[in-house]
């Protein structure tokens, strides 16, 4: 969650923030169901009936099933129904979670590329281009894409990018499983999906058993904060990093944050004076882009409320940059070789 995902998050989030005073509340995804696939009916030529009209109309029927051949109808996690390609080529994608089309073998050609410099992929895509944040039709047209996937909602925007190429929106804060899923289905790329969901499934439980051997508690709790600039705490729930830590045979979520993750937030602003409420046995910071939230965690770090908590005085805090601490595959793939190591204090 960089500073431009914060930005991005709290105005696709503000009538939440107001109303319940939650941040990041993942919209669920769109039907689970695959979409059917267009397939030509093999029409069978009746010998006594060779009119040159009838002749005509099933060259015509011919042509436009196999047209249609190459589009398939999806809706989207917002409720679009739109024509995409089957198998897409030149995709612009804008969201936290690119890392995911990387790790199905999809290299986008334009995404934001704010910040992108310092994330664990970026040289895996050396030369995509730059749309802009949020995505710049005009930029977009340039590139020439056959779709445009976008976590971004607003429908002007939506409606803009459609002149450009068919926009889909996509749910990139949704659990890593439905998002890997949903994108086999778009990209028609459901069995590398399911491979690479399986693999990381495995690895996961691999690293977990290790780590329980070598002595982590099997129910040992742990909680990720990070600051944002204006001296704003925030206690992360189910996007970023916890995606890595919460999982089947790894640390539990305390109370509060289970409660978050239960109903779907993604991180929310928390006052240090109940620090205590939401920090687990262990505790991961993110350490953050902007100076100003780099200096609040350099301040909380040496005030008596963080002195006091349990995992603080047990020496068992660790910190991470914040742009290698996403929730997208191919970073939650690199933090299965992270984690063993923040935890061995390498």
């Amino acid at each position: 969650m960089t500073h431009s995902h914060f930005r991005f998050t709290l105005n696709r989030r503000m009538a939440a923030l107001l109303t319940v005073g939650l941040m990041g509340a993942i919209v669920g995804c769109s039907s689970s169901d695959s979409p059917s696939r267009p397939v030509a009916a093999a029409q069978t030529a009746d010998s006594s009936a060779s009119a040159p009209a009838e002749t005509s109309k099933a060259k015509e029927s011919t042509s436009a099933a196999t047209a249609n051949a190459d589009t398939v109808s999806y809706t989207d996690y917002t409720g679009h129904t739109v024509q995409i390609p089957v198998n897409p080529q030149r995709i612009i994608y804008y969201g936290e979670t690119l890392g995911d089309l990387l790790k199905l073998g999809v290299r986008p050609i334009g995404t934001s590329t704010d910040q992108l410099d310092e994330r664990s992929f970026s040289h895996e895509i050396p030369d995509i281009e730059d749309v802009g944040s949020p995505p710049n039709p005009e930029k977009s047209l340039m590139l020439s894409p056959d779709l445009i996937i976008t976590g971004n909602t607003d429908e002007k925007l939506i409606q803009s990018l459609s002149k450009v190429a068919p926009t889909i929106t996509f749910d990139t804060f949704a659990k890593l499983e439905d998002r890997m899923t949903e994108l086999g289905v778009i990209l028609n790329k459901k069995e590398e999906a399911a491979k690479w969901i399986k693999q990381y499934e495995q690895a996961s439980a691999k690293m977990w058993t290790e780590l329980h051997a070598a002595g982590l508690g099997q129910d040992e709790t742990a909680s990720v904060f990070t600051f944002y600039p204006g001296n704003r705490l925030f206690v992360m729930a189910g996007t970023g990093l916890p995606q890595a830590l919460y999982q089947q045979d790894g640390f539990k979520a305390p109370q509060p944050i289970q409660k978050l993750v239960d109903e779907g937030t993604g991180f929310l602003e928390i006052s240090p004076e109940v620090l205590d409420e939401y920090a687990g046995d262990r505790i991961f910071i993110l350490n953050a882009v902007d100076t100003e939230a780099q200096q609040s965690t350099e301040d909380l770090v040496k005030t008596a409320i963080w002195k006091k908590l349990p995992a603080v005085q047990a020496n068992q805090v660790y910190r991470i940059d914040i742009l290698k601490a996403s929730s997208d595959a191919y970073t939650l793939e690199e933090l299965l070789q992270t984690i063993p190591k923040m935890l061995e204090g390498k």
